[in-house]
């Protein structure tokens, strides 16, 4: 099974340690980003990747090689330039299109859920793509009240229910690419049009861990978790 990784970015906001290393390269507890999400997907019988590399490629290529060391193999498709997710997943159109789906993935993401439930949904439905989705985590702690004024309870950062995320996760036929663009992020390009024609589902998920690595304190609150979610 295929799994592609849009790892590219720049990480500005995770700056000074993105200065010299690309986002996910980051380290979260003792291995970088792009690991652990190999060993996710391992998990589930991914074997074949493509990295979609561009700033810093160098230090991905370094590190993670053929693949080998870690029992999957690699293939990178390079930015010449930035070309957003929509774009760099464009770019690597001579790759993917083949007869099979595919998993598309962000190169920030720390998470445990189960995405051939994607597939399942994406062959079932007649979708050309399948987003994952998850309750919007809030960031703040909620109050219960109770009448006018009398705190009731306080509930740290809950998950709210009413709404769902973009987790940065998909399932894709080929025939999906026809919706992407040269350049530009696929969740402003590819994914509305791509809605607009009925041609896009989502599989929602609750009781997952997923954190994006976008702050120093979201890659502390990973660093924390990494070893109980990947026993």
């Amino acid at each position: 099974m295929l799994a592609v990784i849009l790892a590219g970015g720049y990480g500005k906001r995770l700056r000074p340690f993105t200065e010299d290393t690309p986002k996910p390269m980051v380290p979260v507890g003792d291995r970088p980003i792009l690991e652990w999400q190999i060993e996710w997907l391992k998990r589930y019988g991914f074997n074949e990747f493509v990295l979609l590399v561009g700033y810093k490629k160098e230090k991905i290529i370094e590190h993670i090689g053929s693949g080998s060391r870690l029992g999957v193999r690699v293939t990178y498709v390079v930015e010449d330039e930035p070309l957003g997710t929509g774009g760099a997943v464009k770019n690597a159109e001579h790759v993917l299109s083949r007869d099979n789906a595919f998993l598309v993935v962000n190169g920030d993401i720390i998470t445990n859920l189960n995405p051939l439930r994607l597939f399942e949904k994406l062959e079932k439905a007649g979708y050309l793509g399948v987003i994952a989705s998850i309750p919007l985590p809030s960031p703040y702690g909620v109050l219960e009240i109770e009448g006018d004024d009398k705190v009731k309870g306080f509930i740290e950062k809950p998950q709210l229910s009413d709404y769902w995320i973009n987790a940065g996760v998909y399932a894709l036929t080929p025939d999906a690419l026809k919706y992407f663009p040269e350049r530009g992020d696929l969740e402003k390009t590819a994914f509305p049009a791509m809605a607009r024609e009925g041609r896009l589902g989502t599989v929602r998920y609750t009781g997952v861990f997923w954190k994006a690595i976008d702050t120093f304190k979201e890659l502390e609150e990973a660093s924390k978790a990494i070893h109980e979610i990947f026993k």
